[in-house]
């Protein structure tokens, strides 16, 4: 979940432009280069970044979160999307493949420990990272929390969130036969896999267009209409994750696990009226993490760009970059 913010209103909290020291392709196997590169200080305190989606890919915003003489920032385009290659694929693309893409990442830039820095799916994605690599994260920090259970994805895409609403809930079901809408996911997932590619950008733009709208607190409704490509891209790899539960093992998962990150200091910045990922979630999270503080932004929605969450998540990591040693 989570791409097309409107950069601008957090632009005032966020570090100046910065170009990258470092750009590659990363060949990971089963057919698959992902896109990677590294900003900010080459001798600074390691920071992955993780972006949303599934299937949303990286920006150059992404990139002014952090201090860049505090920090060395590794961004990368998960796969099939972004400038990863190929594009829009779902096969060999699973939860377990882009933990295991991280940690070649790691190795391959000699990291150590680092910082998991992600939301809304990045979020979900630095969680279990964490869980099954917890030697190699010595900070989590986490926005918009989304943990890839069925009540989630329940609540975004069988009506909880169209209850608040309604007018957009409908232009989203509307192209879906009334026999299919008690399992809207299942329904989207058949057209966006039809092998016909102009009726896959047509739903594609739908699912996009759903989930754009509810992204800011500020939204009048509209969804905005995503380049074709990207929105035939983003909703394939976004329906493939959740039609299949994330890949994990069972329902709740991350929540069980998170004993697994008792050693691991970490906060969770989190809207207060987020429609996409509601704060029940980072609620629970931080009942069972001895060492997460959560930070719930009045006024604020889901999007990385609203200024509430804009501005803690850079207060958070200036606060990191004073306190934790190299």
């Amino acid at each position: 979940m989570d791409k097309y913010p409107d950069q601008k209103r957090a632009v005032q909290f966020l570090y100046p432009p910065v170009d990258p020291f470092d750009q590659r392709m990363m060949d990971v196997g089963d057919g698959h280069k992902i896109y990677v590169e590294q900003c900010g200080n080459p001798s600074g305190i390691p920071v992955v970044v993780l972006h949303g989606g599934p299937g949303g890919g990286c920006s150059p915003a992404m990139r002014r979160y952090f201090d860049p003489a505090v920090f060395r920032v590794v961004l990368f385009d998960q796969r099939g999307c972004g400038r990863s290659r190929p594009y829009a694929v779902i096969e060999n693309n699973t939860t377990w493949h882009l933990v295991r893409d991280i940690e070649m990442i790691r190795e391959a830039l000699g990291i150590d420990r680092w910082i998991a820095f992600g939301g809304s799916w990045g979020a979900t994605l630095a969680l279990i990272y964490a869980q099954t690599h917890p030697d190699r994260v010595r900070e989590l920090v986490l926005r918009g929390v989304f943990t890839m259970t069925q009540a989630e994805i329940d609540w975004f895409y069988a009506g909880g969130a169209g209850k608040f609403w309604p007018e957009v809930w409908a232009r989203f079901i509307a192209p879906i036969p009334e026999d299919e809408r008690g399992n809207l996911v299942a329904a989207y997932h058949r057209r966006l896999f039809s092998g016909d590619r102009m009726e896959e950008t047509k739903y594609g733009r739908a699912w996009a267009s759903w989930e754009n709208a509810l992204a800011s607190i500020h939204s009048n409704g509209a969804g905005g209409e995503a380049p074709g490509e990207y929105a035939r891209a983003f909703s394939r790899l976004e329906n493939h994750y959740f039609i299949n539960g994330g890949f994990l093992e069972f329902d709740g998962q991350i929540l069980a696990h998170m004993d697994r990150l008792a050693d691991i200091p970490g906060t969770i910045v989190q809207g207060r009226y987020d429609m996409i990922c509601p704060p029940e979630s980072a609620y629970a999270i931080v009942q069972k993490w001895p060492r997460g503080t959560l930070k719930l932004v009045r006024n604020a929605g889901h999007a990385l760009s609203e200024p509430g969450i804009s501005s803690e998540l850079v207060r958070t990591m200036d606060r990191i970059g004073q306190t934790e040693q190299i």
